[in-house]
Order: structure tokens, then C-alpha cells, then sequence
């Protein structure tokens, strides 16, 4: 009768629907849970270089962003911390801290739950399950996971739900998928259940990932395939979100994201590289090109000294952001690399050192100019500074406000200029800014609020087509035409490796407010200074000088307006909170001291302005410095055109002439932003259509006519070169 019964088991489970993997399959998950869990509990090895360099700054107390999240989770384990977790830990598995009702869609506080679960299982996965320091070690991990289960926190917003959370679990439930028992086990894997496959970009990753972590969890290859192949199929670029033809980023429609959801995709991507090697789910020879050359073409541009510019951080103007952010790239970085050829490692290589501990003294290897044709932003990186201009059009949204995310980010697309030496000018000053005077801006002055700007970028776009940059990689010139909020301006910007040269003209409004252009704004660091009488004299509080065109002097920057001007500049303590434009945050009053200097256009239109920045000198080079060899040709509402040595600036935002010089005019016939230099007797010329709409730029020099075609496969916006054969007697006058 035993025998009959075994007999009918044997017969019954022959029938059931059991999936059955090859050898081979089941080392390859196997080979992938390992690597899962040792990119968890080795990230917790102190002789790192970026970890070190995270442990020596303070963890945040409250996060949103999901990049910080996951690089908090790299700080060495904090047994203070866990035993205070297992200490008040309520009898139901809750924390007392914890809001589990709480309404926040960014920021929500139920997730910390979440967070919790996972530093304990990473601590007990490495002390082994002889962990012996504490014996209720097992027991508040059941407890608070069995609290999760009973009572499913939700949050208002889908991405905590869909994303946020099983993310956060699913590596615990890896850690612990040994010592959870069968019910605990179904329950995780309805939490997994809450992500499938769909959406785009960023948002599709993150399904991806979390369903292929259900896969791991349950031994199912064909799960973790599908989620691989998912994930593998957006490294890819030309599609309208996603990698772009410069290496920028877009999501949320045409709005460049590199410090938001492209942080997180090269971060993930970067994660998955080094999860799948060694395995037959290892990325191809061109999804790994793709990604290092989002990082090496695209990130490492907007880094500097190990801190991201501020205008690639966009909605997300978290406290320490810049900081966290860069770590979060050299962690991409070091990833990338198990996966690379060796000429695309010593790149890797190279961002790193030019960017982490131990730097040359001597400053940055990696230099030159960049205009970012899909995101309408330029970079300039020269050897002891860095600049950034981000602009917006009729085609690039120049910010948004999620969730609560950038409350008083309105103007942040308008021309934002930002100037580096250390890397730190901007970090944490947002609380005392003056949101109308982000720098390099046109805005009304005004005590109103800041208009806010609608979810996904719908009122921010400016209603500009002429926006854009020309550059041969090395100098170059940016421009654009705002109309935006009843402000109009024409604004341009040449950058040299000696300095910014700024101009505006045609600034107006129908408003009867005053217009103001800031030149700067940032945290104090020494003195702020203006120089009159060939002698430095100290800001305290507000001085206001009118029609003068004065030097100023702060943080190792001078300053030069070279026209009359009615200028402002503050230096004082300033108080704010992170809460009035980060909406995730607690009420909290912090103080600080900031510098800020703009200038005060007349009534009368239309206004202008000339200034010129120069990063990186001291206050004798700031007094000393002469303006005589940048010359500026013309400023207004037609062109704005400068020579400075053997090169010509020019933007044409209509057809015109200018005399460049006495033996050589100029005839403009097709609006754009040119630059001409002289090289060993030719004329080379670079050439950019700012509204993506023309197919070829004509002009003519002296009676010399050139076409200028765009070329089959470039992308409509970027630098088009050109030398014609120009006879030397033409030039021979240019300085």
C-alpha cells in the first residue's frame, strides 16, 4: 500500500507545471544573486576611494532622491544606528518615527520602513546567520518585514509603489531568501508583484530591474531574461526621451535630465554592466560603448572637482546634491569598467582622477568647449575653471516642477550661468537665494512670488526658436533670444579660457517693473569688493552705484562691467528654508551669508548690458586687467559681434552687414551664430543654425559668397566647419 501511494505521488508531481533549467541556466542566476549581493555588502568596504570620501560627509536625514537613497546605502554599517532600529522597534514591527500616513508624494515617509529592512539585512547577510553581537537580530527583521505585510503602506504617488518600494525590498528579500519563511516569501513576492514591465526611459529601467529581482527571487531564468532583454533595450539613442545625438539625457519630453532620471539610468545601466559580466546576459560590444560614451561625452563635462554643475542638477536642488551626485557618477564610473576595452578604461580612469582625491595641482586634464545641441546648454572647461550657460526654446524645456520639486525653479532655463574654481560656489546656498536673480538671468525685480512653474514644463518653455552655440572645442559663442514671462532680450556669451564675456540687448517688457540681469549669486566665501579710485573697498549690506562701470571683486572671480551701469551688489546674512522650494522637506529655518551682484536696467528701452567674469585671479588681475582687445563690434537687437585677437564672434539674429575690419565686411544673409579666425593666412569659419530649421547658412565676405551645407546625418544645431579659400590680403588687418 506504501509502495502503491509513493508510486501515485511520483506519478502526480510528473504532472505538475514545474519549470525545469538546465545546469547551466541555474549557474547563471546563481552566478548573478552573487554578484547582486556582493555589489551590496562590498559597497560597504571603507578602503574605497569614493566611500571614503562619502563616509567624511554627514548622511542626510531626509531623502527623496532616489540616487541618494541608493548612495547612502554605500556608508559604512552604523551599529549605533541598528541597535537603535532594534531598540524601538514597536511590539507590531513598526518604528515610532515613522509617519506611515504620511500624504507626501515626494519624500514620503513610509519608505524609511523600507530602508530600514535593508540595512538590517545587509548587516546579518554579513555577519553571517552565527551573528552572535545581538539575538533579536533575526527577530526584528521578521518582525518589521511581517508589519510591511500586514498592513501595505501606499503612497499618493504611483512611483513609490511601482518603483521606490519593491526596489528598496527586493534587495533585502535577496539577502534573505533563505531565511524567510514560506508565507513571508509569498508576501514578497506580491510587494514584486507590483512592478511590471512598461512605460519609458528612466521609468521602464527601474520595472525592469525590480521584476527581474522577483525573478532571482523565485529561480525563474525565463523572468530574469525577459527583464535583462527589457533593460537592454533602452541603451540606445535617437528616440525622442533618452540618450541624445550630444550624450545629453531627456525625460519628461524634451527637457535635459542629466542630474535626475539620467543620473539614475547611467547609474542602473552602469549596475547591470558590471551584475551581467562574466555571464551570456553580459552587455554587447555597443550597448557598453553607448554607455561609456554617455559618461565619458556626456557626464564628464558637467562635473567639476567632484561636483555637478548646478544646471544639470534641474528639479532636483537637493542639500549636498552636487556632491552626491558626482559620487554617484564615479560609482558609474568604477562600475563601467569591469565590462570596457582598455583605451575606454584609461578614460573612465581619467574622469576619475580629475575628479576625486589625489588631483594635479596643476588643474584639469580635460578641457575645452561643448554646446549640447539637444539640451540648448554650454559647457567651458578650462584648466583652473569651469562655466555653464543652460537655456531653453520652443524645442527644450528649460525646467519643471514635480511632486513638489523645484517650487521656485521658474527662471532656471533662462540663460542660468554658473562659474567653478573649487566646485562648491553654489553648494547649499539655494535656501538664501533670491530666485530672480539665479545668475545670469534677465528678470523682474519684484517681492512677488516666483511663478511656479506646471508640472512637466507646460509654462516654461520660452518662445524661442534662436537658441543655441557655436564652437570649434575650444572657444565659442552662445546665444538666445528670450521671450518668456513678457521679458524679451537678446543674451549672449563668449567663452575664452581667460574669461565670459556676457552681453544683452534689446531687453524690454510691457510690465512696469524694473528688469534686472544678475551676474552672480552665490554663498560667501572672503569679501566682496569694488573697485573705485584704483583702490578695493569692502560691501557690507547693499552698495548701489549708478552709471558707472565698476570692478568688482569676490572668491578668487573679478567682475568688469564695461559700460555705465546701475549695479547692486549685497553682501549679508541671510536666512530661508529647504521647504520653501524642495517641498519634501521638514520647515526649518537655516542661515547662511551670500554675495549677490546684478545689474538695474533704466525704464527706457531697449536696455543692454557688457560684463565680463574672470574665474581663477587674484584682485591686482581683476584691477590690471585690460578690456582694449575685446572689442565689441555691435550689441543690439540685430547682432551682438566681438573680435578679440584673430577671431570674430558673431550673432546674426537677422540678415546684416558689419565691417569685422577696414579691408574685411561682413554680409550676414542667414540668421546664425558664426565664428571666423584667421589661420596662417585663411579664414576659418564655424557656423550654427540656433533654430534646428535651416539647411544650409549663407554670408558672404567681402565679395567672397559661401554656402554653408548642413552635412547628410549631423544633427541640426551643432558647429558646421568650414575653411574657403579666402586670399590673405583680406585678413591681413585682423589684430
Amino acid at each position: 500500500m506504501r509502495l502503491l501511494t509513493n508510486t501515485f505521488l511520483l506519478a502526480a508531481f510528473l504532472f505538475l507545471p514545474v519549470k525545469v533549467f538546465s545546469q547551466t541556466q541555474q549557474n547563471e542566476l546563481e552566478q548573478i544573486r552573487q554578484n547582486y549581493t556582493r555589489s551590496l555588502i562590498d559597497s560597504n568596504n571603507d578602503s574605497d576611494l569614493l566611500n571614503r570620501i562619502l563616509a567624511g560627509i554627514p548622511p542626510e536625514t531626509e531623502m527623496s532622491d532616489q540616487v541618494v537613497v541608493e548612495l547612502h546605502q554605500r556608508y559604512p554599517f552604523n551599529l549605533d544606528k541598528i541597535k537603535e532600529y532594534m531598540d524601538n522597534i514597536n511590539e507590531d514591527g513598526s518604528w515610532p518615527d515613522i509617519d506611515y500616513n504620511d500624504t507626501k508624494r515626494s519624500g514620503w515617509d513610509a519608505k524609511k520602513h523600507a530602508d530600514r529592512i535593508l540595512e538590517l539585512a545587509k548587516l546579518y547577510h554579513a555577519e553571517g546567520p552565527s551573528c552572535t553581537w545581538s539575538p533579536r537580530f533575526s527577530t526584528v527583521i521578521h518582525q518589521a518585514l511581517d508589519y510591511w505585510f500586514r498592513t501595505k503602506p501606499v503612497c499618493k504617488n504611483w512611483w513609490y509603489n511601482e518603483i521606490g518600494i519593491p526596489k528598496t525590498f527586493g534587495p533585502a528579500f535577496l539577502l534573505l531568501r533563505t531565511q524567510m519563511r514560506p508565507d513571508e516569501l509569498k508576501e514578497a513576492v506580491k510587494v514584486m508583484d507590483n512592478a511590471r514591465f512598461g512605460m519609458t526611459g528612466q521609468n521602464k529601467v527601474w520595472l525592469a530591474g525590480n521584476v527581474l529581482m522577483k525573478g532571482l527571487l523565485l529561480d525563474d531564468y525565463d523572468l530574469v531574461k525577459a527583464a535583462r532583454d527589457t533593460i537592454m533595450s533602452e541603451i540606445t539613442t535617437g528616440r525622442e526621451e533618452g540618450i541624445k545625438s550630444d550624450w545629453s539625457f531627456h525625460q519628461h519630453g524634451p527637457q535635459q535630465q542629466f542630474g535626475n532620471y539620467g543620473l539614475a539610468y547611467l547609474g542602473e545601466m552602469s549596475f547591470y554592466s558590471e551584475l551581467f559580466a562574466g555571464t551570456s546576459f553580459a552587455l554587447n560590444a555597443e550597448q557598453q560603448a553607448i554607455l561609456n560614451n554617455l559618461l565619458t561625452e556626456g557626464y564628464r563635462w558637467i562635473i567639476w572637482r567632484g561636483y555637478m554643475d548646478v544646471n544639470a542638477l534641474d528639479r532636483q536642488l537637493f542639500h549636498n546634491a552636487p556632491i552626491h551626485k558626482a559620487l554617484a557618477i564615479g560609482n558609474a564610473a568604477n562600475s563601467l569598467k569591469k565590462g570596457s576595452t582598455p583605451a575606454d578604461v584609461e578614460k573612465l580612469d581619467a574622469f576619475l582622477n580629475d575628479n576625486f582625491p589625489p588631483q594635479s595641482s596643476d588643474g584639469a586634464v580635460f578641457t575645452g568647449q561643448k554646446h549640447f545641441w539637444d539640451s540648448d546648454q554650454t559647457v567651458h572647461r578650462a584648466p583652473a575653471w569651469m562655466a555653464s550657460v543652460k537655456m531653453a526654446s520652443q524645442r527644450v524645456i528649460g525646467t519643471e516642477l514635480v511632486n513638489e520639486d523645484n517650487l521656485k525653479g521658474f527662471y532656471m532655463g533662462d540663460g542660468a550661468t554658473y562659474i567653478y574654481r573649487h566646485g562648491d560656489e553654489y553648494l547649499n546656498v539655494f535656501p538664501f537665494w533670491d530666485w530672480r536673480k539665479i545668475p545670469g538671468i534677465t528678470s523682474y525685480e519684484s517681492d512677488a512670488p516666483v511663478p511656479s512653474p506646471r508640472s512637466y514644463g507646460a509654462h516654461t518653455r520660452n518662445e524661442s526658436s534662436f537658441v543655441g552655440g557655436v564652437t570649434d572645442g575650444h572657444t565659442g559663442m552662445t546665444a538666445m533670444v528670450l521671450n518668456r514671462d513678457g521679458v524679451h532680450a537678446r543674451k549672449a556669451w563668449i567663452m575664452t579660457d581667460d574669461y565670459v564675456l556676457c552681453l544683452g540687448a534689446g531687453i524690454k517688457t510691457d510690465s512696469t517693473l524694473n528688469l534686472t540681469t544678475s551676474i552672480d549669486q552665490r554663498k560667501k566665501r572672503g569679501e566682496l569688493s569694488y573697485l573705485e579710485n584704483n583702490r578695493w573697498n569692502t560691501v557690507n549690506g547693499t552698495f548701489t552705484a549708478t552709471g558707472k562701470a565698476l570692478r568688482f571683486y569676490h572668491d578668487s572671480t573679478g567682475y568688469i562691467l564695461m559700460q555705465p551701469s546701475n549695479s547692486v551688489s549685497i553682501s549679508e546674512k541671510r536666512s530661508g528654508s529647504w521647504s520653501d522650494f524642495m517641498g519634501s522637506y521638514t520647515p526649518q529655518t537655516v542661515e547662511g551669508e551670500a554675495v549677490s551682484l546684478y545689474i538695474r536696467h533704466p525704464k527706457e528701452s531697449p536696455a543692454s548690458y557688457q560684463y565680463l567674469i574672470l574665474p581663477a585671479v587674484s584682485t591686482d588681475r581683476t584691477a590690471s586687467f585690460c578690456t582694449d582687445d575685446i572689442r565689441v563690434l555691435s550689441n543690439d537687437e540685430n547682432m551682438q559681434a566681438v573680435g578679440i585677437d584673430n577671431c570674430f564672434y558673431i550673432t546674426a539674429y537677422q540678415a546684416g552687414n558689419i565691417r569685422l575690419a577696414d579691408d574685411m565686411l561682413l554680409e550676414i544673409q542667414t540668421p546664425g551664430i558664426y565664428m571666423l579666425s584667421v589661420e596662417n593666412g585663411a579664414i576659418r569659419v564655424e557656423a550654427s543654425d540656433p533654430t534646428h530649421m535651416q539647411t544650409s547658412l549663407s554670408l558672404k565676405i567681402n565679395d567672397y559668397a559661401l554656402k554653408i551645407m548642413q552635412p547628410a546625418g549631423q544633427v541640426s544645431g551643432q558647429s558646421i566647419s568650414v575653411t574657403p579659400v579666402i586670399s590673405a590680403p583680406l585678413v591681413k588687418h585682423i589684430r
